[in-house]
């Protein structure tokens, strides 16, 4: 008898919401300091016709709060083809936030045939970002310390918002992400350096900063994913910082939709919906439902 061989481990299926019926269908991934609530404020926003949105929650945040793991990028792109498999999704397209860029990344690198278009929203580069010194000591020590969030909430969106923001948004991160899962994921996307692995990747990318971040800018996206990617553009929004999608969230919509939509049949699942109107009660009760 031969060697005995484990039994592979059962695939993960991200606890996910499914926003649209339309014929393009995307996968939306949330960041380090939000659960898939991240998109919250544009769902009213998306095209429901020309889309279909399923916006996961990765190991560690809100539903999946509690799901032990690796807690690395290259772990959620395997949980995502694994939800993509479980929906019965040959092919998609990517939409990811800040953290949630390098994860989709991976899947990207993993699989490139699946994947139609991938949009990153203030996206972390396939390098990491370099954090040092007290820069490090402040993001490490954000999983114990909500001050800290609250501090690098404030920096990446230019130090102009209302007190009353920032404090909801900590304590939305604080409530929707385990602390040691939240401090695990930081060693993930902040220090691997997995580039070789995308340079030359024809996949179409879009690419949306917001003026008001001075982290992730668009100086930092010319060095790193405009040199990688075959076909990439870059948006920059002039009314947000690293948190598009609550501080600009109809410019962030219509830079996301205008892009996957030049891929084909998103534009004619619209055109096919026209003269109908969208159910606007379902939209705010699935908004209301991944709100506060």
């Amino acid at each position: 008898m031969g060697p005995l061989v484990p039994p592979p481990e059962p695939s993960f299926v991200p606890p996910h919401t499914l926003v649209g019926d339309g014929p393009h269908r995307v996968i939306a991934v949330h960041g380090w300091l939000s659960d898939r609530a991240a998109y919250a404020a544009v769902l009213p926003h998306f095209d429901r016709r020309a889309f279909t949105y399923a916006l996961p929650d990765l190991r560690g945040y809100g539903e999946a709060r509690d799901v032990p793991g690796e807690f690395t990028t290259a772990e959620a792109a395997r949980d995502l083809l694994a939800l993509a498999d479980h929906l019965g999704w040959d092919r998609f397209s990517l939409l990811g936030h800040a953290m949630g860029a390098s994860v989709v990344q991976r899947v990207v690198a993993a699989a490139p045939e699946r994947v139609r278009r991938l949009v990153g929203v203030a996206p972390v580069p396939a390098n990491g970002v370099p954090l040092a010194g007290a820069q490090w000591e402040l993001f490490a020590g954000a999983a114990q310390h909500p001050e800290n969030r609250r501090t690098i909430i404030d920096f990446t969106t230019g130090n102009r918002h209302p007190a009353a923001w920032l404090d909801l948004m900590v304590w939305q991160s604080q409530r929707q992400s385990d602390r040691v899962a939240f401090r695990a994921w930081l060693d993930s996307w902040a220090k691997e350096d997995f580039h070789a692995e995308v340079v030359g990747c024809t996949v179409p990318v879009r690419l949306v900063v917001g003026a008001y971040d001075p982290a992730l800018t668009a100086e930092v996206m010319r060095d790193t994913w405009l040199r990688w990617y075959t076909d990439v553009d870059l948006v920059e929004l002039a009314g947000a910082g690293h948190f598009p999608a609550d501080e600009s969230p109809l410019a962030l919509v219509r830079a996301v939709e205008g892009f996957l939509a030049a891929d084909g049949d998103a534009a004619a699942g619209a055109a096919a919906g026209a003269g109908g109107l969208t159910d606007a009660q379902d939209v705010f009760r699935t908004a209301e439902a991944m709100g506060p």
